[in-house]
């Protein structure tokens, strides 16, 4: 049975990354003989502004929802666009996604590839290696929020940050088991700020009685300030880190930039069992749309992360392992956008996927420059 994804290029350097991330894929299908549907969606930006622009065009149809129920997982390239207020197509195509699919984990390994990559001095790669799992649909990213006397000097701007027990036991205790099957040092952080941040002791209470289901896992509470200057000094003490929304949005950021930058770094939004979406974590970077500049390894990465999480377990680590096998040796010399052609780099990773599979390597095909199809079926071959 064919594997069903989504693909949602989105804005800025989006759709180049993507386009590098599928190219991937393709020579998978071909090294492993699986089939591969997917459905491109043109949504983003562009779209919103060709059917109206902002308050009057289409952000997300109706009718994307009755094809998501029919997929897999969603391939995500990049959403945001100086044209629109900041957030309003995050919040309208991200946050729709996270919230109408539950998407309740959001899933971010930061590992070092090579040491020449790390900013902080004398690191080496097994120094850095740890899992990051955010809550992913509650704290102040729910959306109860409003203004009161808007645009006068007496303004005020309120967010609420919600938790409920489900919620945090959900990502808890998904945390816990990824903490086993990583099999590493078998401890589990949670980052949190119960001394100032008082409903955090439902995070506190529930993370203890949780961890009673699996007395292998050393549970290591600690405060987010503490959190973010461990990872500085000491990132060989972290495995698997729990926590909030909010947080885990910085600290997953330090994490990037630990590992070399957001170029490398790539996220899941999942909900375990069902339809997720997996995305490189940086912006979609728009002075440099249409350049063939972009670092599309994040993307690359996600897509692993992408079958992963469709039962590819092989094929996903040969991703990771190409990856980190051009960076390691510097064929790819620099994260840095505009060091090699976005294309380029997408041929160094099909290259080495097949090298390390035990097929020939093949010479760089020159961009065809033809047009996505709204629907695109990757043949068995």
């Amino acid at each position: 049975m064919a594997i069903k994804i989504g693909v949602l290029g989105g804005d800025g350097i989006g759709p180049e990354v993507c386009r590098e991330g599928l190219k991937v894929l393709d020579a998978l299908c071909e090294l492993r003989g699986f089939d591969v549907e997917r459905i491109e969606w043109p949504y983003g930006a562009d779209y919103c502004v060709q059917t109206g622009g902002p308050g009057k065009g289409i952000v997300l149809p109706d009718s994307i929802w009755s094809e998501i129920r029919e997929l897999d997982a969603i391939f995500l390239g990049a959403i945001g666009d100086p044209r629109f207020e900041a957030g309003f197509l995050e919040f309208g195509i991200v946050g729709a996604l996270r919230f109408k699919l539950d998407l309740y984990v959001n899933l971010r390994p930061i590992k070092l590839y090579s040491e020449d990559l790390c900013p902080l001095k004398g690191k080496k790669i097994t120094d850095l290696d740890m899992l990051v799992i955010r809550e992913n649909t509650e704290d102040a990213y729910a959306g109860i929020m409003g203004h009161l006397k808007k645009n006068t000097p007496d303004e005020v701007a309120i967010q609420e940050m919600i938790y409920t027990r489900k919620g945090c036991e959900r990502v808890i205790r998904y945390a816990y088991q990824k903490c086993m099957e990583r099999k590493k040092t078998f401890k589990l952080s949670l980052v949190d700020k119960a001394n100032a941040i008082r409903a955090h002791d439902l995070w506190r209470r529930t993370f203890a009685e949780v961890g009673k289901e699996f007395p292998q896992v050393t549970q290591d509470a600690m405060y987010v300030d503490a959190c973010t200057m461990w990872m500085v000094k000491n990132p060989e003490s972290f495995d698997t880190v729990v926590t909030t929304n909010l947080f885990g949005d910085i600290i997953t950021d330090l994490g990037a930039m630990l590992q070399g930058g957001l170029g490398i770094a790539a996220g899941g939004n999942i909900h375990p069992g069902r339809v997720s979406m997996f995305e490189p974590i940086h912006g979609s970077a728009p002075k440099y749309k249409g350049q063939n500049k972009a670092n599309p390894l994040a993307a690359i990465n996600a897509m692993g992360m992408l079958l992963d999480h469709v039962g590819r377990h092989e094929e996903a680590a040969l991703v990771e392992k190409a990856v980190g096998g051009l960076l390691a040796s510097h064929r790819i010399p620099s994260l840095q956008a505009g060091a090699m052609p976005c294309d380029r780099i997408g041929d160094l990773v099909c290259n080495e996927v097949r090298v390390l599979a035990g097929d020939k390597p093949r010479k760089p095909k020159p961009p065809s420059g033809s047009k996505k199809k709204r629907k695109m079926t990757v043949a068995r071959r």
